[in-house]
C-alpha cells in the first residue's frame, strides 16, 4: 500500500474513532458514509484486524486493537503533517504552537501574553483556538494544539499541568435580578456557580450562555445575575465573593513536545504569569 493511501485510512479512521459514527465521519471528513466503511475495511484488511464492532445501530464499538492504535495514529499522523510542512517552502520551517485557551483566559489574559510571545519567539509561528476547558483538554489530548490554557482544576492524566496566575470569582448583577446567567457544564466556572446556589438555597430560573462575553454584555445591560471573573466585570455592578471563589488559570502541555523553542517558551510562560 502506497504510503500516502495509509495515511488517508489512518486519518479517516482517526475521526471515526473519536465520533463512534460513520456518518458523522463522513460529515467531518466532506466524504459519504459508504465511503468512509469502505475505506475502515481496506484499512483493516491491511492490518489483518478488526477495529470496529458493528452491531446494526448507529454507533460503534472500537476494539481494543483501535484503541492501541489510535494512540499509534496520533504520533504518526501529527510526524507525517508536520514533515509535508516542513517540505513545501522553507518558510514553513517556523515552529508550530497551537495554542486553546478557555474564554476569560482568551479574552482578558490571552492578548497580554501574545504581545510578549510574539516578540520573545519570533521563530514560532502562533495559531489561537478558544474553547471551555474541557475541549482544551481534549485537544490537547488528541495533538491537536501544543498549550491549553484552562481554568478549572481537570484531572489531566498524562498531559503535563502547570499553576498559573489566580483569578477572583464576582457575583455580578443587581439582587433580584433574574434569569440567572449560567455557562455549560463543561465550563470552568459552572462548578462554582452551582456550588453558590446550592450553599445559599438558591433556585432561580437559569439561562445557559455558552459566551463569557454575551453574559457581560446582558449584564450591562441589566439583565439577569451571574457569577464570572472580577476580570470580566469592570462596568458591571458585582460583590467580591469569598475565598473559596478564587480559582487558580493553568497551563496544559502536550505530551512529547521535544522542540527547543516551545520548551523556552513555557519557561516564559511560566515566568511571565508571576508577575500579572
Amino acid at each position: 500500500m502506497e504510503v500516502i493511501t495509509l495515511f488517508k485510512l489512518l486519518e479517516t479512521f482517526r475521526v471515526v474513532y473519536e465520533t463512534r459514527n460513520f456518518s458523522k465521519a463522513g460529515e467531518i471528513l466532506f466524504i459519504s458514509q459508504p465511503s468512509v466503511s469502505s475505506q475502515i475495511k481496506q484499512l483493516e484488511a491491511e492490518l489483518k484486524t478488526m477495529l470496529f464492532l458493528r452491531n446494526g445501530r448507529k454507533e460503534i464499538v472500537a476494539t481494543p486493537q483501535a484503541d492501541l492504535l489510535y494512540q499509534e495514529t496520533l504520533d504518526l499522523l501529527e510526524n507525517w503533517n508536520g514533515l509535508l510542512s516542513q517540505l513545501s517552502s522553507e518558510r514553513d520551517q517556523k515552529t508550530i504552537c497551537r495554542i486553546a485557551a478557555s474564554h476569560t483566559f482568551a479574552v482578558y489574559l490571552l492578548p497580554m501574553l501574545l504581545k510578549e510571545l510574539v516578540v520573545k519567539f519570533p521563530e514560532i509561528s502562533f495559531s489561537v483556538r478558544m474553547l471551555n476547558s474541557m475541549e482544551v483538554l481534549d485537544a490537547i489530548s488528541k495533538h491537536e494544539v501544543e498549550l491549553g490554557f484552562i481554568e478549572k482544576p481537570l484531572s489531566t492524566g498524562q498531559v503535563q499541568r502547570f499553576t498559573l496566575m489566580e483569578d477572583q470569582l464576582v457575583l455580578a448583577g443587581k439582587p433580584g435580578n433574574t434569569p440567572w446567567l449560567v455557562r455549560e457544564s463543561s465550563s470552568g466556572v459552572y462548578y462554582y456557580t452551582k456550588r453558590y446556589l446550592e450553599e445559599n438555597n438558591l433556585t432561580p430560573p437559569l439561562l445557559e450562555v455558552h459566551n463569557n462575553e454575551v453574559i457581560r454584555e446582558l449584564l450591562k445591560l441589566g439583565v439577569g445575575r451571574s457569577i464570572l471573573s472580577k476580570r470580566a466585570a469592570e462596568g458591571i455592578t458585582y460583590e467580591e465573593l469569598p475565598e473559596g471563589y478564587r480559582r487558580n488559570f493553568y497551563l496544559l502541555q502536550r505530551e512529547g513536545l521535544d522542540a527547543d523553542d516551545l520548551s523556552r517558551c513555557i519557561t516564559f510562560i511560566l515566568q511571565w504569569s508571576r508577575f500579572i
